[in-house]
């Protein structure tokens, strides 16, 4: 391999890697414009910045075998998916906050970034058929029909962060 090959294989892996890093965040950070607000009725609007989340699915719960049972349950498996609210702020200018306007200041709501987990639910079936039974001959008994659903689940921690600053 000569030298320009390996400086554009090199190249080309350092082009991979920065293409597969967006595809690999869990939330994209987002602006909302509020500009056309601020040109049109003449007032300071508040800045606000945000992530919008990325779910991401990850692998199913495999089936589980129970003794006595020929069905495996859940027969429709679980299905994860994670993500990650993203940090938003919203800061807006607050007059007079002492009540003189050089003490102008700007009020603040954080949310920092929170990890999120969801759970799809599941469906459990329970057969018409028993196992088979040596005392019938080997033939499965006739049981009764079973049908539910698991409870999805949603797991997180959001918080939020009131601030107000004044300018010393």
């Amino acid at each position: 391999m000569t030298a320009r090959g390996s400086i554009a294989a090199l190249m080309t892996c350092m082009a991979a890697a920065g293409a597969a890093t967006p595809a690999a965040a869990n939330s994209v950070p987002v602006g909302v414009p509020l500009d056309a607000v601020k040109t049109t009725l003449g007032v300071d609007t508040p800045r606000v910045g945000t992530g919008v989340p990325v779910p991401v699915v990850g692998a199913p719960d495999a089936p589980r075998f129970h003794k006595g049972d020929m069905l495996p349950s859940p027969m429709l498996p679980v299905v994860p998916i994670g993500s990650e609210l993203g940090r938003t702020l919203v800061t807006a200018p607050v007059p007079n906050l002492l009540g003189e306007p050089k003490t102008d200041g700007e009020g603040s709501v954080e949310a920092p970034p929170a990890d999120l987990l969801a759970r799809t639910p599941g469906l459990v079936v329970g057969g018409l058929l028993t196992m088979p039974d040596a005392s019938n001959s080997g033939i499965p008994n006739l049981a009764e029909p079973e049908l539910g659903l698991t409870a999805p689940e949603l797991t997180g921690a959001p918080s939020a962060l009131l601030g107000l600053g004044a300018p010393r």
